[in-house]
């Protein structure tokens, strides 16, 4: 595995996968830039080297080519952002790609369409659910002999191949997992990935202590791996959002109309913290609503005492003052998931005042790691990203990487 940092570019055409799938307005304008904004660092880097770039990238779920999934129309923003004209491959695996990237001259900047246009990206199928088996399993068989053709057509590009498209990284994609073995002492990662491994390992393995867990989101089940993961590395463990009200029901409370999992599973997690002398804070009071909506009447209430027919959407500001104190005492803090329905303003107040008490930690000396898509939207929609440690971009690849599991994407480098 080579470093970007010490590999030399001159003269080298570079296909780097990048994490471009950014959202786009109903006139197919880039709504947030943040994706491609973190990729100038390694462009940058290739591009001063002396190197040239073949950019390759998925936008959305196409189901075959979609105008509305272009990458043509995230042209204007990754040319502003880089300060260098792009070119475009209308076809990542047109004649157009192949003659356009062998022409590349050292400094320009090469974007194929999106790679989702093909099945072969993917590796799966584009069948109807109902298809016979047999059927299923002629397709799959073709598809994988056409993917290694995908594959072996996109690494004839270049001359080395970096990954900087984190997101992606817990998908074994072609252009992910199976194009690195192409370019056997030619791989590497780009800066976000660098950065995005290097955060999550300071902070799961080798925290300053104290080391504070935020978990929020609406369900227990989707972050168990993560919570028992974590119980033998944490000294406190904050859970708020919905999936606070299956341990408060776990505990003899009234929740109302709230969200509610796996009564035995919230009292198993709260066995093992107390058996490994984790802190766990809940909620001790929420606002709640008669409906989940804007127009809901609200009040505040004991989050042990919620009446019938209403439902708790947020943490009060008796509860984040009372996870104040941990929080700012923390030296180390991680931060997944919203403690309120943060999309809705009425039901913000709690994560934003989260938000606000890790932006003060971190200005103190805390490190804090922000991971997972509604935290990262959050961080970003108060405007305290800047504020704090590392935002990551990862959602569904920073949960794996934080459950231990092995991405593809990072095994296939590192092999």
């Amino acid at each position: 595995m080579q470093s970007i940092n010490t590999y030399d570019f001159k003269g080298k055409r570079a296909i780097i996968r990048f994490d471009f799938n950014v959202p786009l307005s109903g006139n197919l304008e880039v709504t947030d830039d943040t994706r491609i904004r973190a990729a100038v660092p390694t462009i940058k880097k290739v591009l001063d080297g002396g190197g040239s770039i073949v950019a390759m990238s998925h936008l959305g779920r196409p189901e075959g080519v979609e105008n509305k999934f272009s990458l043509k129309h995230i042209i204007p923003v990754l040319e502003k952002l880089a300060g260098r004209k792009v070119l475009f491959a209308p076809d990542c695996m047109g004649a157009e790609a192949a003659e356009m990237s062998k022409n590349l001259k050292a400094g320009e900047i090469l974007l194929l369409e999106n790679l989702r246009f093909y099945a072969e990206e993917e590796g799966k199928p584009r069948l109807p659910k109902d298809s016979p088996q047999e059927v299923k399993d002629a397709a799959k068989a073709e598809l994988k002999a056409s993917q290694k053709q995908f594959v072996e057509k996109l690494a004839s590009y270049a001359n080395c191949y970096v990954n900087d498209a984190f997101g992606t990284a817990h998908r074994a994609h072609a252009s992910t997992a199976l194009i690195a073995a192409k370019f056997p002492n030619d791989k590497m990662f780009g800066y976000i990935m660098t950065g995005e491994l290097n955060a999550v390992d300071k902070v799961l393995d080798a925290p300053e202590r104290p080391f504070t867990a935020i978990l929020g989101g609406s369900k227990v089940s989707s972050k168990i791996t993560i919570i028992k993961r974590l119980l033998d590395k944490v000294d406190n463990l904050i859970l708020g959002g919905g999936m606070s009200f299956t341990f408060i029901k776990a505990k003899g409370g009234k929740i109302g109309n709230s969200l509610c999992e796996d009564v035995e599973l919230a009292r198993e997690i709260m066995a093992a913290a107390e058996a490994r002398k984790v802190k766990l804070y809940l909620p001790s009071e929420v606002l709640i609503a008669d409906g989940f909506s804007a127009e809901a009447n609200t009040r505040l209430c004991n989050i042990y005492e919620i009446p019938d027919g209403w439902e708790g959407l947020d943490a009060s500001p008796k509860t984040t003052e009372e996870w104040r104190e941990v929080i700012k005492q923390s030296k180390t803090i991680l931060w997944n998931g919203p403690v309120g329905v943060f999309e809705i303003d009425k039901f913000a107040g709690g994560t934003k005042a989260v938000a606000e008490i890790v932006a003060e930690a971190t200005t103190e000396g805390a490190y804090s790691l922000i991971g997972g898509g509604d935290s990262v939207a959050a961080i970003n929609k108060f405007g305290l990203a800047n504020k704090v440690s590392y935002v990551s971009t990862g959602g569904g690849a920073l949960l794996e990487y934080m459950e231990g599991i092995d991405l593809p994407g990072v095994k296939a480098i590192k092999e």
